[in-house]
């Protein structure tokens, strides 16, 4: 049962997080919902529980708010949460079979407002309470996992490494559902214990945020609309610009042609952020739809290198090409992938000093071609790095020095893994960033490009499912 000591500190980490305005959910998150379900394998919460009278749990929760400055949202949470606690013991002293300890903890914990998952050492999936998103007849977690940062892979990770490790996910969304207009998108957080209590060693803490992230994604169907419209007058505008120099010739001054070229930089720029707004709207659950050609690496920067020399002049950059002649060629969509290149060697004269020197390198690695982006800027705080492929992304040190949506780097993200190929970053604060992306040589892939008539779908990775194993609810 838990001592007197212990259910203070529950209340005293309550009460200071409470003073800094934690949320109700968060709080769950990062103290109540770990130790409540380790508890729940040994059946040490469920005494507890059944010990302690609801109208001390009240009182101590009403004590731990007396001063704080929670909204009326979170105080109606903590009612519900109260209430819920009533009826089940109420339940409990009407009924003349008396529900057990364990039942009501789990009612308890499927009253939560937050989904919790528990795995064995095994990984295999024995505990969901009532949040936990779920698809294939309650077999299957409704979790939308990224490729490259999947649950098993974490773990595959942590296993080997650590004793106790904790990984967080944000705004995952469902991977299956009847209605898009329902779709719900979730922030995880795994914590990982070695040889955990009761053979439990890994908890899943899944946390509803649909009320914020689909306001992001309502925006996002906006945003994709109003950029096809100006996407027509921003072709009319370039034309204008390039049938203006054309007539005036050699009478420009050195001045005037440099306005001209700054006219391009400037409209090319607009096009690039219209085409990533775009590209996000089409983008089809994690993977974009592509017909991928034979190409090579020195022939798609050549339909964008003179835009990009003209971007790093203009920016007084120092831009060093280099690619071997002997690279094999890759399956790829030129269009996407002068996307993917422009944004990043763009975003490497943005953040880098003038007079800054950018180095852009291709190598063959074994079935795949290696695309490098490095620099010497600005660098990324090591505590950003893992965020800088999300949407809408965008840290305060950015928002402030430059302009941008935030949807480039997910895009580009986007398109790679598309081609069935791999983008990472690597980065030094205030001393540059190395941005590096992977595509399948050609010969790897054809066979599977002939058999899908040069559709990407055979080079995309299946969706990884937590499958359940033997649930404690039914």
């Amino acid at each position: 049962m838990l001592s007197q000591t212990v259910l203070a500190g529950v209340i005293y980490v309550w009460y200071s997080y409470a003073s800094v305005n934690l949320g109700v959910s968060d709080f769950l998150i990062l103290v109540v919902a770990p130790f409540v379900i380790m508890e729940f394998a040994l059946g040490v919460l469920i005494g507890a529980l059944a010990s302690r009278p609801i109208k001390k749990i009240e009182a101590a929760i009403a004590y731990a708010y007396r001063n704080s400055k929670e909204s009326r949202e979170t105080i109606a949470t903590i009612d519900n949460l109260l209430a819920a606690i009533r009826r089940l013991d109420a339940m409990r002293s009407a009924s003349e079979t008396p529900v057990t300890e364990h039942a009501f903890a789990q009612s308890l914990l499927d009253h939560l407002p937050v989904g919790i998952a528990a795995f064995n050492q095994q990984r295999e999936l024995v505990y969901t309470n009532g949040a936990v998103p779920m698809h294939g007849g309650g077999k299957e977690i409704n979790l939308d996992f990224k490729d490259n940062d999947s649950f098993n892979t974490w773990l595959d990770t942590v296993v080997e490494k650590n004793i106790s490790a904790f990984h967080w996910w944000k705004r995952l969304p469902q991977s299956l559902v009847e209605n898009e207009d329902q779709r719900h998108y979730y922030d995880c957080l795994a914590i990982y214990r070695q040889n955990g209590e009761a053979g439990i060693e890994t908890v899943l803490v899944i946390v509803d945020r649909s009320d914020q992230y689909t306001t992001d994604e309502d925006e996002l169907d906006f945003m994709a609309l109003a950029s096809h419209e100006l996407r027509g007058p921003i072709t009319v505008i370039r034309g204008y610009v390039d049938v203006l120099r054309t007539e005036l010739g050699s009478s420009l001054t050195s001045d005037q042609l440099a306005f001209f070229e700054r006219l391009d930089v400037s409209a090319d720029r607009l096009n690039t952020y219209i085409s990533n707004i775009l590209n996000v709207s089409r983008y089809d659950r994690r993977h974009l739809q592509l017909i991928l050609k034979e190409e090579t690496i020195e022939k798609i920067y050549s339909t964008v290198s003179d835009d990009l020399e003209l971007r790093a002049r203009t920016q007084h950059r120092l831009l060093n090409v280099n690619f071997p002649k002997n690279l094999p060629t890759v399956a790829a969509d030129r269009s996407s992938l002068t996307e993917v290149i422009v944004n990043l060697i763009d975003n490497a004269i943005k953040y880098s000093s003038e007079g800054g020197l950018i180095v852009v390198s291709a190598a063959a690695k074994g079935n795949s071609v290696e695309f490098t982006v490095q620099d010497n800027g600005i660098g990324i705080p090591s505590s950003l790095i893992g965020h800088i492929f999300d949407k809408f992304y965008r840290s305060h040190r950015s928002r402030e020095n430059t302009v941008g949506t935030g949807l480039g780097l997910y895009i580009a993200k986007a398109i790679i893994e598309s081609h069935g190929g791999t983008i990472q970053a690597k980065s030094v604060e205030s001393h540059g960033s190395t941005f590096t992306f992977t595509l399948p040589t050609y010969a790897s892939v054809a066979d599977k490009l002939l058999a899908s008539n040069n559709s990407n779908v055979t080079l995309i990775k299946p969706k990884e499912y937590i499958k359940t194993h033997s649930m404690y609810r039914g």
